[in-house]
């Protein structure tokens, strides 16, 4: 690490910061409507075509921590991190059969949320509820995780002192960031992070293109790489008294590998924030080609991976995994592009985090707020709600991340995936039938996040005793799996159950107001209905 501040890569980190910022408040002239409403503020008045809404969801779903996360498990344990390329592979063909469907009933109703589909749909505002909050809870610790990775960059670049400097100059650059990022969110909304997305993908783009081509040649090409991280990953963890990862996982791992590739797969689009910039695209025909394209982000991301190997060979030596790769551009680059490849990930962070906080501000405003506090809140008193709740959630994060240990974020953030894959069930399933009674669908989410919670709090790692990790014995079966995969199967083995039971037993059911037709409607035939006859309930298709 050099020592002092990098003034040049710092210099080239500022200058993206301010342009990104200016960007960040003129996106507010930008398609702007004269209504005040969620529509407009929330999913950027449903608008946006193919391309934007690409790099809206590359922006959104390829996030700062991705950059620094997914290299750096790589870095640390070797091929096992490589688990996050085929399970964006698996995710779009998935999200092929059911996106379309959601955008239309959602554009149908003026559906908001993944809530308010559910709420419609079941006719259960209980159920609703257990989704909004797993929702907020989920992407708590996702927000706060993007401030870990420009807080790596910022800890590369020398900025804010050593360890012994007073806490508020140390933290002062992350408060001024989020500061700006609150600012423009707060008045332009989903417009900002869809424009400054544009430069996000572009400059991530650039660095990966030219790391994966530089940074080899430096060093003797990747033969001498995958050589040397090779002998690394033979060498025994003092730790473990196990060797320190693999170049390719072993039959041990194998299960563990698959169900978290699959559990992962199944679990991203039940993000709040991966909705919410689905909901924007103005058309159903917009989902549908993003479905096609986005696997170039997969591409790019097995490139990024490469970069925890590179890493390794470069002899790059930090305490904390997730300075591996800042630390290798600093090594490996002149300090003006190393500032390039600082402010792709300070970017990368802003963009996800400005979406996030909207998505989770929705979910209270639409789900909380309107339905439970304030049911004849106007579309201009629910904005205003919303803002307000986007800062809030964004002050959360930070005050998160600042008086907790790293590693807690981190973990957070692994019971984060757990907890969201347990709405699976509520939103892809009545997105295609309604046989599953509301009563059971809320009772095996409470047995799938009760699970998913107390087995992996009992996962322990060689740092600390609870938290430890994401996968433990599949019951059963006796293999190592992914815990939100186990939950998940709980969670529809109990709805299947009790949906059997319920309905022997004639258990009211909600009223759905939902048609058929309503799952196949273009921005054409949108039209926003409020109530359905009660003849609706009970109909599946």
């Amino acid at each position: 690490m050099k020592d002092g501040v990098n003034g040049v890569a710092l210099a080239v980190f500022i200058f993206f910061f301010l342009a990104v910022t200016v960007m960040g408040f003129l996106a507010a002239r930008w398609r702007k409507a004269e209504n005040d409403s969620l529509d407009e503020w929330g999913l950027g008045g449903r608008s946006f075509g193919t391309w934007v809404t690409w790099f809206l969801l590359g922006g959104d779903l390829y996030t700062a921590y991705t950059f620094v996360a997914v290299p750096a498990a790589i870095y640390a344990a070797g091929a096992a991190g490589f688990f996050a390329v085929p399970y964006t592979i698996l995710v779009y063909p998935l999200i092929f059969t059911f996106l379309p469907r959601l955008w239309s009933v959602s554009h149908k109703h003026g559906y908001v949320t993944t809530s308010d589909f559910v709420r419609g749909r079941f006719g259960s505002k209980g159920l609703s509820l257990a989704v909004a909050l797993t929702g907020i809870l989920a992407t708590m610790p996702y927000i706060a995780l993007q401030l870990v990775g420009i807080q790596a960059v910022l800890d590369v670049m020398g900025v804010g002192g050593g360890e012994n400097t007073n806490w508020f100059i140390k933290d002062l650059p992350l408060l001024i960031a989020f500061g700006v990022l609150a600012a423009y969110t707060y008045s332009s909304g989903l417009r900002a992070p869809a424009l400054i997305a544009f430069v996000k993908d572009t400059l991530i783009y650039i660095v990966i293109a030219v790391a994966i081509i530089y940074i080899p040649i430096k060093l003797g090409g990747f033969d001498d790489i995958f050589a040397k991280a090779g002998e690394a990953y033979s060498q025994t963890n003092p730790a473990t008294d196990k060797p320190r990862g693999s170049l390719v996982p072993g039959d041990a791992n194998q299960w563990t590998y698959a169900t978290l590739a699959l559990g992962s797969a199944l679990a991203l689009f039940m993000y709040p924030h991966s909705i919410t910039a689905t909901l924007s695209s103005k058309s159903r025909e917009v989902i549908r080609r993003n479905t096609t394209i986005l696997p170039l982000y997969s591409l790019m991301l097995g490139l990024l991976a490469l970069l925890g190997f590179m890493a390794i060979a470069a002899g790059i030596q930090v305490q904390n995994g997730q300075l591996a790769i800042p630390q290798l551009f600093e090594t490996m680059f002149p300090d003006w592009f190393a500032g390039v490849a600082f402010a792709a990930i300070g970017i990368g962070a802003l963009v996800p985090a400005a979406i996030m906080s909207i998505a989770a501000a929705n979910l209270f405003t639409r789900n909380i707020y309107k339905d439970f506090i304030k049911p004849d809140a106007t579309p201009a008193q629910e904005t205003k709600v919303s803002k307000l709740v986007s800062l809030l959630v964004k002050v959360g994060a930070l005050a998160f991340v600042l008086t907790m240990d790293k590693t807690v974020a981190i973990n957070f953030q692994l019971l984060g995936g757990i907890w969201i894959l347990q709405t699976f069930p509520a939103l892809v399933g009545g997105l295609f039938t309604r046989w599953c009674h509301r009563w059971a669908l809320l009772a095996g989410w409470a047995v799938g996040m009760l699970y998913g919670t107390i087995a992996a709090y009992g996962v322990a790692s060689p740092t600390q005793k609870h938290f430890g990790g994401s996968s433990a014995e599949i019951p059963g079966i006796g293999e190592i799996g992914y815990i939100g995969l186990t939950a998940f199967v709980l969670n529809v083995v109990v709805t299947v159950v009790l949906t059997f039971v319920l309905r022997a037993a004639n258990a009211p059911d909600g009223i759905d107001e939902t048609r058929p037709e309503d799952y196949t409607a273009d921005a054409g035939d949108a039209g926003v209905q409020v109530e359905l006859p009660p003849a609706t309930a009970g109909s599946s298709h």
